[in-house]
């Protein structure tokens, strides 16, 4: 049987399936434009929210429309998370508002997902910067490390490496920068349907979770999102208290739910969801599914994602790309709208090794010419091009 499930695993050997993933991430840099367009002074954080999903949804029902059976959509929900708020924040109608000011540093993340081929993108900026009047400071220094971060993984998430290599960069980049990546986080692989694959990068992991966390090889045809989320202070993220909005079904677990509210929530979510994460903003009657999915979650039929905070004061930026292992070599399907210019540190990195891989060539026309310049100079510089 599960040799049947492995022929049947879709992946991006194919080309309708990277045509897919295409598509989506298409769709997820505009929704992130889009948000990032609306984020001014006295917008509240639900307006975002409220307009990513619609754009989503909106622009997903415009492609395969002769698909009927087709799922498409959001992946992710759009998240807006401010200053010291790490991640999930979400926030339904009846929740009190956040209303964003100037100097807010401000991290939007959502994902789009096409026949189940997801696509994710974040991106961190502070509220008002201008070229005139860029960031200094702590949130310069935090949103220019994570960027930093995403840059080093871009080069090293890549068929033959190993995912501590990632881990390892990202803790000497953050503390070049006097920051700490959030503890324990996780990127995942990508799988169709599936938005927490078993391959994994660890940020800044504890003893424990180092002797725990799996070592893992890229390899080709793999998909990942690669997701960086850097602090100005300790790195450990807490339950805020903050209700959580934002949950996904686990496929694994069955149960007889005993409350009418649950099973009505729960063949609703799974009928529009599947699994992939959602949002309780999407429930017509807000107050039933929040009732529904209480059952739910107590029995673990969905996981939730807890909006996590780390100490007052302190800021967050996260970071969040796509890419595909393809044969000949990575591709960055999202990417943030990240402008140097807009933030000044005084700290840079200094390890000569990062230094090089940082300014190494992501351009696959560059790696394609260095494979040409190998073939002609024999093996011997091969394995130099594909170091």
């Amino acid at each position: 049987m599960s040799g049947d499930e492995e022929t049947q695993e879709q992946t991006i050997a194919d080309d309708l399936v990277v045509t897919k993933y295409k598509m989506g991430a298409e769709i997820a840099n505009r929704a992130l434009k889009t948000v990032v367009a609306a984020a001014a002074a006295g917008v509240s954080v639900l307006s975002l929210c409220e307009k990513g999903d619609a754009f989503i949804v909106a622009e997903t029902l415009k492609i395969f429309k002769r698909e009927k059976e087709m799922k498409k959509g959001i992946a992710f929900p759009t998240c807006v998370s401010v200053n010291n708020c790490v991640c999930h924040c979400s926030p339904l109608k009846s929740d009190p508002d956040i209303v964003l000011k100037d100097g807010d540093l401000v991290k939007i993340d959502l994902g789009v997902h096409v026949d189940g081929f997801i696509s994710n993108v974040a991106h961190s900026f502070v509220v008002g910067v201008t070229k005139d009047n860029p960031v200094t400071g702590r949130k310069a220094d935090v949103i220019k490390a994570a960027h930093l971060c995403t840059e080093a993984a871009l080069r090293l998430v890549k068929p033959g490496n190993q995912n501590t290599q990632v881990t390892e960069a990202w803790n000497k980049i953050a503390k070049s920068f006097k920051c700490s990546p959030i503890e324990g986080m996780l990127s995942h692989q990508l799988k169709q349907h599936v938005i927490d694959g078993e391959k994994t990068i660890i940020q800044n992991p504890t003893d424990q979770q180092k002797k725990d966390h799996e070592k893992a090889e890229f390899e080709v045809h793999e998909v990942y999102a690669v997701d960086v989320l850097i602090s100005s202070g300790e790195g450990k993220a807490k339950d805020g208290g903050q209700r959580t909005t934002v949950y996904k079904r686990d496929p694994n677990k069955v149960y007889g739910l005993k409350m009418k509210a649950s099973r009505t929530f729960f063949s609703e979510m799974e009928r529009r969801f599947d699994t992939m994460p959602f949002t309780m903003r999407a429930f017509e009657d807000e107050s039933k599914a929040r009732l529904g999915v209480t059952e739910c979650v107590k029995h673990e039929l969905v996981q939730p994602f807890t909006v996590l905070q780390e100490k007052e004061g302190e800021f967050v930026a996260q970071f969040k790309f796509t890419v595909l292992l393809m044969a000949n070599g990575p591709l960055r399907i999202t990417s943030s709208l990240f402008e140097p210019e807009l933030y000044k540190s005084e700290h840079k990195v200094e390890d000569p090794e990062l230094q090089a891989l940082l300014q190494s060539s992501t351009s696959r026309k560059a790696q394609k010419k260095k494979k040409k310049k190998a073939s002609k100079t024999g093996p011997a510089m091969e394995t130099e091009a594909a170091e």
